[in-house]
């Protein structure tokens, strides 16, 4: 069942298959080599189309920040390949910094041709196009009201449609501008400037400044809670979850180094932390949710949640975790991979474009060690 409109996944009968891509710069190259592991699957699956594609099986695609780039152009039919070869050279292009900008005084990274690029591949497309072939929601923060935004393609959303009085519609923003929104990390990027309301601007950063570095639960939220309009029944046969990270790294830090830091280093450690945390939150709830044969271990305490369920009741999704831990120990026991502490450290950067290719490949070998065909269960295979 290819080329369903959007309309069709969101409101048409049958199980719902969601899609979630995290935030995290130039590592989103390592996202898609996730993908293209997910997309061969389903595809043979599917019967071996060529032309099948992510968005025909997913019926809502989330992303924040570099995940946001990704999920806009799943959503708009891009095969992973052809994101591949659009990651490789958007990182050449916008992480390009010129000698004279340290990222202290003003952003790391000039505007332009990170605007460039989504101008060229995403042209004024609005979130309201019915080239957007299924769902699509993005992740920003509005820093002048301290809110996070889940923007949606969703019509039936109270903000899609223009109402008296109202601000902006969703299905008038251009898809462009708000990636660019979800792309505005501080540090690297100026923010951007939105309107949302005749004469009134909103200044929005990342999306992952806000809770919600990893988009599942606001896709969860826009899926299920009523004000949303959607309504989707849940269950771990009626409700799929896949969750894609672009990797996490250990802090492991000698104590009295943390109490030599600057007043500003320890801001900014503190404000990573706060980060990990939520992405750490986001994980543990969708375990206790679930019944998820990828299961991480949460913490020494409470382990991976394998005998817990919210409630004590049934499963309410099947929920699949894919990510990457940069530390030498579980690079190594987990996907045979041999890396220093150096060098996984070095290829965690986010604004790296040499690292892009390295990336890649860390990705497409742990995603042909963790994803197994049977994660996802036939009950949510595409019909004829």
């Amino acid at each position: 069942m290819l080329n369903r409109t959007r309309d069709e996944h969101l409101f048409g009968p049958g199980p719902k298959r969601i899609l979630a891509l995290d935030g995290g710069g130039i590592r989103g190259a390592l996202t898609l080599g996730y993908l293209a592991r997910i997309e061969d699957i389903l595809r043979r699956r599917a019967g071996g189309d060529p032309n099948f594609r992510l968005c025909d099986y997913f019926d809502l695609i989330a992303g924040t920040s570099t995940g946001s780039i990704i999920a806009a152009g799943l959503a708009l039919g891009f095969s992973v390949e052809e994101l591949q070869t659009l990651y490789r050279s958007l990182a050449a292009e916008v992480f390009k910094k010129p000698p004279w900008r340290l990222g202290l005084l003003s952003a790391k990274f000039p505007r332009e041709p990170l605007e460039n690029a989504l101008r060229h591949y995403f042209d004024d497309i609005t979130l309201g196009s019915d080239k957007l072939r299924t769902g699509l929601l993005i992740v920003a923060k509005r820093l002048d009201t301290g809110s996070p935004w889940i923007i949606h393609n969703n019509p039936r959303g109270k903000y899609f449609n223009p109402s008296p009085g109202g601000g902006v519609p969703n299905k008038d923003y251009l898809l462009r501008e708000v990636v660019r929104a979800s792309t505005a990390a501080p540090h690297y990027f100026e923010p951007e400037d939105l309107q949302v309301a005749q004469g009134v601007s909103g200044a929005f950063v990342d999306g992952g400044v806000s809770p919600y570095n990893n988009p599942s639960l606001p896709a969860m939220m826009l899926a299920t809670l009523e004000g949303f309009g959607l309504q989707w029944a849940v269950g771990e046969d009626r409700l799929l979850l896949a969750s894609v990270g672009t990797g996490s790294h250990p802090t492991r830090m000698d104590p009295r180094q943390v109490m030599e830091m600057t007043a500003a280093r320890l801001a900014a450690q503190s404000i990573l932390s706060i980060m990990a945390d939520c992405d750490q939150l986001t994980q543990t709830l969708l375990q206790w949710m679930s019944n998820s044969p990828t299961a991480w271990v949460i913490d020494s305490e409470i382990g991976d949640l394998r005998n817990d369920l919210l409630g004590r009741g049934p499963a309410l999704l099947h929920y699949l975790r894919y990510n990457v831990l940069f530390d030498p120990a579980w690079l190594r026991q987990t996907l045979g991979v041999e890396m220093d502490e150096e060098s996984a450290s070095r290829l965690y950067a986010m604004d790296n474009p040499d690292n892009v290719t390295a990336l890649s490949e860390l990705g497409a070998t742990a995603a042909r060690v963790q994803i197994l065909e049977d994660h996802f269960p036939p009950v949510f295979d595409l019909t004829a």
